[in-house]
């Protein structure tokens, strides 16, 4: 099954439902799902390679935008 047709069958299952509980836990989990931060849905690596980067950054080990610059346009011969 699809993922379109998937949808069309669970909103049928909540047009079908006369469950005022069942429809108010349905309506959490998406207002979770919406809810979601997107670092959480980063790979762990990622998030680790980040927090590195970041913490590299407030330790002042950074190489000014000028700089790589001249080097990427020595490498690349630009």
């Amino acid at each position: 099954m699809n993922l379109q047709a998937r949808k069309l069958e669970l909103v049928q299952m909540i047009l079908n439902t006369d469950r005022p509980n069942l429809l108010e836990k349905v309506s959490q989990i998406l207002k979770q799902e919406q809810e979601a931060d997107w670092w959480d849905e980063l790979p762990i690596s990622v998030q680790q390679a980040i927090e590195a980067g970041s913490k590299e950054a407030d330790r002042g080990e950074t190489t000014p935008h000028e700089e790589v610059m001249k080097d990427v346009r020595l490498r690349y011969g630009l």
